[in-house]
């Protein structure tokens, strides 16, 4: 199912899509950042003022117990999702300003994979997050967004 919208999978296992279901799904599916429940909230109540925090909340979970989401914790007591189909992906966390970078390196991914080989496994999956300042105050490096 890789490639397919979030809703298209949700529908796709038989889960029962509401319509407030839908736009949690179509925000979700728009979002380029790593939003947590209170912001997926406030972007679903821009398309539909009467749906609530608590409905965000349950529509999050079903969508991680399924397998659709990807809950990730970058250490500031916040969950953050993201679509658990995205392309691999790291992720370099600013410590100032909160902002995630994701990036990819083939060097660092040829390197897990030969570590793995070594220690006599194979790889089949890893998160990495990288956590640093700028490294001058007041730089932020090329790419970096919020």
């Amino acid at each position: 199912m890789p490639g397919e919208s979030i809703l298209n999978r949700c529908e796709a296992i038989g889960l029962r899509m509401t319509g407030q279901r839908r736009i949690v799904a179509q925000v979700l599916e728009e979002a380029k950042d790593h939003p947590d429940v209170e912001e997926l909230h406030r972007r679903a109540a821009t398309l539909d003022g009467n749906i609530s925090l608590a409905t965000v909340y349950r529509t999050v979970k079903l969508f991680e117990s399924e397998g659709i989401l990807e809950k990730i914790d970058f250490g500031d007591g916040r969950a953050r999702y993201e679509d658990a189909e995205r392309e691999h992906h790291d992720h370099l966390i600013c410590l100032r300003t909160g902002r995630v970078i994701e990036f990819v390196d083939e060097e660092i991914e040829a390197l897990q994979e030969k570590i793995a080989r070594r220690l006599g496994y194979e790889l089949r999956g890893h998160r990495m997050e990288l956590y640093g300042v700028p490294r001058k105050r007041g730089d932020a490096p090329e790419g970096e967004e919020g």
